[in-house]
């Protein structure tokens, strides 16, 4: 019986179950034609710059976020030859999606589920969830937040997913990990002997309150 509710960020709660290197290609493509190669080099080089350095300050918004990491892709690019314009354009779809998703999907579900049972959030961030949350008021949803930059483990380490566990105060079973990704939610909730819910490009967050919340 499903007691208490993991759920990742990125990829199931800001977006539609899309990878956001996805996100970034449809919105770089609307101002320039960059070889997916590259783009996906700029993409990989900006997250492990993120991971290795201290560059993501705890007051940084979620636009502020998406807007550094922008600016190190768009450097990135240009050490390859390449300047893309219209870095405001590029930014103000990424972060007009993500509030729209937010707005119309994620939220209406996350207030439901919130109705009956605790949830935890766990995620593979910055150390700026906190003011992310706020930012999209969606602070109040959860219970506990267990963030790889605060908690020194990343996913897909099964540690993560225990410590989720272990602020919702219950064994794995009783829980449900719902998120977008086999490799890093899925498959490592699941070792720990959690149930698990995974989101696609097909809308399914919201079958989330159909599957845990019975209809009336």
């Amino acid at each position: 019986m499903i007691k208490g509710i993991l759920i990742d960020f990125g990829g199931t709660i800001d977006s539609d179950g899309i990878h956001w290197f996805n996100a970034f290609s449809e919105a770089y493509a609307l101002v320039a034609d960059i070889p997916h190669e590259l783009l996906w080099d700029a993409y990989v080089h900006t997250e492990r710059t993120l991971g290795n350095n201290p560059i993501i300050g705890p007051d940084y918004t979620f636009r502020k976020t998406l807007q550094t990491k922008i600016a190190l892709q768009m450097e990135y690019l240009q050490l390859h030859g390449i300047a893309v314009p219209a870095q405001d354009t590029i930014l103000d779809t990424c972060y007009n999606n993500v509030v729209s998703h937010i707005s119309t999907v994620s939220k209406p579900v996350l207030q439901k589920l919130h109705t009956q049972y605790p949830i935890v959030l766990v995620t593979n961030f910055y150390g700026n969830m906190h003011t992310v949350l706020e930012e999209f008021s969606l602070d109040y949803l959860f219970k506990y937040v267990v963030e790889s930059a605060v908690v020194g483990v990343r996913k897909p380490d099964p540690e993560i997913f225990r410590l989720g566990v272990k602020a919702l105060g219950l064994q794995p079973e009783e829980t449900v990990m719902i998120g977008d990704s086999q490799e890093k939610d899925i498959l490592p909730a699941q070792s720990i002997g959690c149930h698990t819910f995974q989101i696609t490009t097909l809308s399914t967050l919201d079958m989330s309150v159909r599957c845990f919340i019975p209809s009336r």
